[in-house]
């Protein structure tokens, strides 16, 4: 599947939409960056096992805007002292993750030797992910207390939807010699794991194209207060995609239970613009 631009349109034209309204009502903003280590769990390797997990580890980097609506910037005053005012903040975020993926585990272990071991040992490949999407932070404490001095901690919790455009690839250095020899064409079925074929049901277990799909996003994390206009913050994601197909496989085995993840542990930086 290609990006659908028509799509990504109507997502930013709603974002900037949602921006200006909102700065009509009066309510302040907040810019940042992000940027940190991310795990993506997938087909690649045994699903929790730490040495998978840890293996395939990328990063991360991206942009975030908030709206603040405990503080007025037309007014320089605070708005009216409601709960949701004074507990909520509205994020949007535009980011890039990256992360190179292999198999670990028991089934690319040396001791493998058949010919199935060698391709799976063979096989890599890379997830390469552009996001954009909106969450809504809770705050238990009180942002105006927050805000009145530095030096304080500001917990929250989280809960959006992000649109993602992935572009993945697939690689394998795997090439049999003498007669049938392979030629390191991932498409080759010859190439890869034999199970994969097998339990495909007619449906080749791997696609490069880009794929669009929805995902919900959560976190939980914590913003320190650095000087009255900027925040240090430190978030740790989980993000679950509506689709199996985000690193480009996608095979049919008992093991494969659940669409990609990523986990993401992110450091922030954030400026209040008025």
């Amino acid at each position: 599947m290609t990006i659908n631009l028509r799509q990504l349109l109507i997502i930013c034209v709603v974002i900037l939409t949602t921006h200006v309204s909102q700065a009509q009502l009066g309510f302040s903003h907040e810019v940042g960056v992000i940027t940190g280590p991310v795990q993506f769990r997938s087909d690649f390797g045994q699903r929790f096992n730490e040495e998978n997990n840890i293996g395939n580890t990328g990063y991360g980097i991206g942009i975030i805007h908030y709206i603040n609506f405990s503080y007025r910037a037309d007014c320089n005053c605070y708005t009216s002292d409601t709960y949701f005012n004074d507990h909520f903040k509205l994020r949007s975020e535009i980011s890039y993750n990256k992360t190179k993926l292999d198999h670990f585990g028991r089934w690319v272990d040396a001791s493998q030797f058949g010919i199935d071991g060698q391709r799976l040992r063979a096989h890599s490949g890379e997830a390469n992910n552009f996001d954009i999407g909106m969450q809504l932070e809770y705050f238990p404490l009180s942002i105006r207390a927050f805000s009145s001095h530095t030096g304080g901690w500001a917990p929250f919790v989280s809960l959006g939807a992000h649109y993602t455009m992935s572009s993945p690839k697939q690689f394998t250095t795997f090439a049999r010699q003498g007669a049938g020899a392979s030629d390191n064409n991932i498409f080759n079925p010859d190439n890869i794991y034999g199970p994969w074929i097998q339990a495909s049901n007619g449906e080749y277990p791997i696609d490069v194209s880009s794929i669009n799909a929805w995902s919900v996003v959560s976190s939980i994390g914590t913003r320190y207060k650095l000087t009255i206009l900027s925040d240090l913050m430190i978030d740790l994601r989980f993000q679950y995609y509506f689709s199996d197909w985000i690193d480009g496989l996608n095979h049919k085995l008992p093991s494969n239970k659940f669409n990609d993840v990523l986990i993401w542990l992110n450091f922030g930086y954030i400026y209040y613009l008025d």
